[in-house]
């Protein structure tokens, strides 16, 4: 959180989407809420189009934020306090990231400022639009973790476990706005938008060219989800008539995978956590196609309910993670992470794998999975895990890496275990 806070309250009936983009950066920087969730808050009654615009600058600014204080002390070398910092960023953003004509990034920025800040605003702005080139230019001879906005703890981290040169193009890759992709429901057969592109290495998947398809969503003819999403799925091949635990299902993407892949034809028990996510979570199944589905509500982290010992065919369990893998798209993440919470999280996730393995019956298989490319997290708790279950082996895991995938990151471990 910065020092010298001053109380200035933006008017944001006057200024509209820059207005309200100061607003939620204001609010994120004290901590405690996800960017996606003050936007929406705070943008509800705006336009589509402002909505949108407070959303490309809100999450541009956080995507590229190392990056773009590095160009606000190269300014002002001098602190400012929070209002003209983050009027100064979302301006910046406005300019480099997201490449809007300078007057409106510049002129309709200082138009939000309190009158008193407004001439400071203006001249740092302008002194960017001059200084352009130079920026431009000096980024790649920046430190990784200030070229890209990452954590320098994160960045040592990858380093050490893909190499610099892996490691620059997930960087690279983590700093771009993220696609918008759709999987298509078979149960919820649907003519497809010629603007949509098909992805060649995942059948039945299209990227969007913008928004989503509120329609089609809402009929269950799509899911909008990434295509990493997919691996663990594919690992477990669920079969028609099988009696298959999603252990950790909300929202209920995987699930919904599940069903399209053999037609509906499964007895399917998703399970969760947070009772009061279960309606939700019931409703996406109901939408795409789900007529044999049970919901209970389960702390994985707790033993294996007598009822489920041993009661399934197959078991997938995508269980909480750092989110590292997702760092593009989910752009709080990354501030938050530290490597104590990675150790924390490895060990809960040792313990829920633990648990939910009881729940597969002789010969059954289990598939973990997170959206994390962390290797503490990934093959690190399986590994610990068979040297403790003998009665399990590993068949096949798959690291899905951003940059190679050119979408999110992901791990799946396919589990099997002996009759």
């Amino acid at each position: 959180m910065r020092k010298n806070q001053r109380n200035n309250a933006v008017d944001i009936t006057k200024s509209g989407a820059r207005a309200v983009a100061l607003k939620c950066l204001l609010r994120w920087a004290k901590g405690g809420v996800f960017a996606e969730t003050l936007v929406a808050r705070e943008a509800a009654a705006l336009s589509s189009a402002d909505r949108a615009l407070v959303l490309a600058i809100v999450l541009g600014t956080l995507r590229n934020m190392r990056w773009l204080e590095h160009l606000s002390k190269s300014l002002r070398p001098t602190p400012m306090e929070d209002t003209a910092h983050w009027l100064v960023m979302l301006g910046l953003c406005q300019l480099f990231i997201l490449g809007q004509a300078e007057h409106a990034a510049v002129c309709e920025t200082v138009s939000v400022a309190p009158a008193r800040l407004r001439g400071l605003v203006n001249g740092i702005l302008r002194n960017a639009v001059r200084r352009r080139a130079e920026f431009e230019s000096a980024r790649g001879s920046l430190p990784l973790g200030v070229r890209y906005s990452s954590p320098d703890w994160l960045v040592k981290r990858w380093v050490a476990e893909f190499g610099a040169e892996e490691t620059e193009q997930m960087l690279a890759w983590n700093v771009q706005a993220p696609p918008v992709y759709v999987r298509l429901n078979p149960l919820r057969p649907m003519e497809i938008p010629a603007e949509w592109v098909p992805l060649p290495h995942a059948q039945g998947w299209y990227r969007l060219p913008s928004g989503i398809p509120t329609a089609a969503l809402q009929n269950g003819c799509v899911y909008v989800a990434d295509p990493s999403t997919r691996y663990c799925v594919e690992l477990l091949q669920p079969q028609a008539g099988e009696k298959i635990l999603d252990a950790c299902a909300a929202p209920g993407g995987k699930s919904a995978a599940m069903l399209a892949a053999t037609g509906g034809q499964i007895r399917l028990l998703a399970t969760d956590s947070a009772e009061h996510r279960l309606p939700q979570l019931k409703q996406n199944l109901e939408r795409a196609g789900g007529v044999s589905v049970e919901l209970a509500c389960h702390d994985w982290s707790k033993p294996c309910p007598p009822e489920m010992l041993g009661a399934f065919d197959a078991v997938l369990l995508d269980v909480p993670c750092s989110n590292s893998g997702v760092l593009q798209r989910r752009v709080d993440a990354r501030w938050r992470l530290s490597a104590q919470e990675i150790e924390r999280l490895a060990q809960l996730q040792a313990t829920i794998l633990e648990c939910a393995c009881a729940a597969v019956r002789p010969g059954g298989r289990l598939v973990y999975s997170t959206c994390s490319i962390d290797g503490q997290e990934d093959r690190g708790v399986v590994d610990a895990f068979l040297a403790r279950h003998p009665e399990f082996s590993l068949e096949r895991d798959y690291l899905a890496l951003p940059h190679r995938e050119q979408s999110d990151g992901a791990y799946a471990a396919l589990l099997m275990k002996s009759v």
